[in-house]
């Protein structure tokens, strides 16, 4: 049965009919009305000795519905859904003396709860819930240095959630080099987005092979080449140290030579003579090693190797090198019909080998279609092959050949090829080899097909005149791409893609964050019809603390998400914000430094909120000692114990 079933079936059995689960929409959300049934941030008159009948009466409409969501069984992942009720016969529902309920009257205004407490259940009623919640922000945002110093002074006190603490500690701005060092023995996962020069040496000097390991395993390593090899000669496994010293390379670390010396000297050397940064000193010796599949990968380096060395595996007594050397000799080399006829596998030559002429015009007319479109993309292939495969009969043949380096662009316009502009699209290697030829962006920025000009697109750096002509591209991907990666996009551009993109995972600061995004005369975009413009008038340095009042209270979320980051917010407003109805918005407040400590504190003690609020840079120093001091005294217990030792209830 699923948590709905589950919960739908509890409500019956409390004599409520379900009606249907609702999104609050712009309603109050369940998770603040969990937040105010525990305490953080309630109105000081919340709590009630019971809920009599008048109350019930008070939360349900002229249908008798009202909305309600119980501990325990929870729909969605942060508590975002209501289940909309009606009661039966107008009385009172058997919720109390339950698992706990927060329950909300259709219009908003009324909020009744019962929540376990440590001194028994906490009971919650409350009428002109906006009006109460709105004051209840005013006097929290009242308060006074003494306040605060005494609030921290008692932080963490009582029990809270330790392990969250543990889990999201380390992505504090404010947490210091030295905190996050003692975190390493913690708990990890920080690593990953971890870009300080001090936690990193420690990581990677850290006895925990797997605490080593999680810097080179991020999406967009920060180690520094001498980082990476301090990395690579702490593994202790031989096929592990390669794989870390592949990594290294493709984020453009410099390796020394007495580490290829150690790679190559271990039991993976056969996958370490495959690293491209390995100088060419060492394939003599590669290329006459007594392990076959050693001498196989030198093959892969054909070029590097001297004509004694090339001929020797050419008559390699071993079929793995003879084939790896056959293959790679006739990359220059036309291959004849009977050496092909002789591969294993012959797929690897149609895909990078030169054919011998004839061979090569009949695979190219009467091979199968899985043989054509491997020599389609074969940069060996002869121009009479590509001739013949650019009118192929078959779409995907034509496709590939029409994305040849090879073809000039009135050729390339001339081939019949497919193209969904709405699928995810990869740079073309060969195009990205040639960004630093200006001549040759200029020629292929107005290639015919938007997969060339994408590519392109993606340049660091392009003369002015191909940047003016992508960006009036028709294409929006070649216009979007531009913004992201080329450094000389210019404004008007960057502003037009920021209308309908905000970032993607690789790119996640442009358009905004690009060097050439506008940074003035943005106040004239705060009342844009677009939500999205009007985010950008708070980045204008002219912009005042009532521009960002008056934006924390717009109508679309994205807007009072930007607002609830922005450090000119009210405490009062930080509040409000806290029982916004999106989850976006009420996490970036949650990280605003403008909290008030007495509702920060609170919020370090909800089970719904730990994990946020302890990434708040406002918390001081001192406290957030103390949070780790118990988050790593919880974590210890929870290795002891089968159980989370040292949590509180999960309310």
């Amino acid at each position: 049965m699923s948590h709905r079933e589950q919960l739908h079936a509890f409500l019956s059995r409390t004599g409520l009919t379900v009606v249907e689960d609702v999104r609050p929409g712009s309603l109050f959300p369940p998770e603040a009305a969990w937040r105010v049934a525990r305490g953080t941030a309630a109105p000081a008159d919340a709590v009630r000795e019971a809920l009599d009948a008048a109350w019930w009466r008070r939360l349900a409409d002229e249908d008798d519905e009202f909305l309600v969501a119980v501990l325990g069984h929870r729909i969605g992942g942060n508590d975002s859904w209501w289940t909309r009720v009606r009661r039966a016969g107008g009385g009172a529902p058997r919720l109390t003396g339950g698992p706990g309920f927060v329950a909300l009257s259709p219009d908003g205004q009324v909020l009744l709860a019962e929540v376990p407490g440590a001194d028994g259940p906490r009971l919650t009623a409350l009428d002109r819930l906006p009006e109460r919640l709105e004051e209840a922000a005013a006097a929290a945002g009242r308060e006074t240095e003494a306040e605060r110093a005494g609030t921290w002074a008692a932080v963490p006190g009582r029990r809270g959630w330790p392990l969250h603490w543990a889990d999201r500690i380390g992505f504090n701005p404010a947490a210091p080099d030295e905190l996050l060092i003692r975190l390493l023995d913690v708990e990890d996962g920080f690593l990953y987005g971890c870009d300080r020069p001090a936690v990193l040496d420690a990581a990677v000097a850290h006895p925990d092979p797997r605490v080593r390991s999680r810097p080179a395993d991020a999406f967009r390593p920060k180690l520094t080449s001498g980082q990476w090899v301090r990395l690579v000669r702490a593994e202790l496994s031989s096929a592990r140290r390669v794989l870390l010293a592949e990594r290294a390379l493709v984020w453009g670390a410099e390796l020394p030579d007495d580490l290829y010396d150690e790679l190559l000297a271990g039991p993976a050397r056969a996958s370490a003579v495959e690293l491209p940064g390995l100088p060419a000193h060492h394939l003599p010796a590669l290329a006459a090693d007594p392990d076959p599949r050693v001498r196989a990968a030198a093959c892969a380096r054909w070029e590097d190797l001297g004509a004694p060395q090339r001929d020797r595996l050419l008559a390699d007594a071993d079929d793995l090198v003879r084939t790896a050397a056959l293959l790679a000799h006739h990359t220059r080399v036309p291959m004849p019909r009977e050496v092909y006829e002789a591969l294993p596998e012959p797929r690897r030559a149609l895909e990078a080998c030169r054919l011998a002429p004839g061979l090569e015009a009949e695979l190219a007319r009467e091979g199968t279609l899985e043989e054509r479109l491997a020599l389609a993309a074969n940069p060996g292939l002869g121009p009479l092959g590509v001739a013949v495969l650019a009118q192929d009969p078959d779409e995907d043949v034509r496709s590939e050949v029409a994305l040849r380096p090879d073809l000039d662009e009135e050729r390339r316009a001339a081939v019949r090829h497919a193209f969904d502009p709405s699928l995810v699209s990869n740079t073309l290697r060969w195009v990205e080899r040639l960004h630093g030829d200006a001549e040759a962006m200029r020629r292929l920025a107005a290639s015919s097909h938007p997969l060339v000009r994408r590519s392109v697109a993606r340049a660091r750096h392009l003369p002015p005149d191909v940047v003016q002509r992508l960006a009036r591209d028709e294409d929006r991907p070649v216009r979007l791409f531009l913004a992201e990666s080329c450094d000389d996009a210019p404004a008007e551009l960057l502003l037009e893609v920021w209308r309908w993109w905000d970032g993607s995972f690789s790119h996640p600061d442009r358009p905004r964050g690009h060097p050439n995004f506008p940074r003035t005369g943005l106040l004239r975009h705060a009342d844009d019809p677009v939500g999205r413009m009007r985010r950008l008038a708070l980045d204008d340095p002219e912009s005042t603390p009532a521009d960002v009042a008056r934006l924390a209270r717009d109508p679309e979320a994205e807007v009072r998400r930007r607002a609830a980051e922005d450090p000119r917010l009210s405490p009062a407003d930080s509040v409000r914000l806290l029982n916004d109805p999106e989850a976006a918005v009420r996490g970036s407040v949650m990280r605003n430094p403008r909290l008030p400590a007495r509702v920060l504190a609170g919020l370090l003690h909800d089970r719904d909120t730990a994990g946020a609020a302890v990434t708040n840079p406002a918390i001081p120093v001192p406290v957030l000692e103390r949070l780790l001091d118990a988050a790593a005294h919880a974590v210890a217990a929870r290795h002891r114990t089968p159980s989370p030792a040292g949590t509180a209830p999960a309310v």
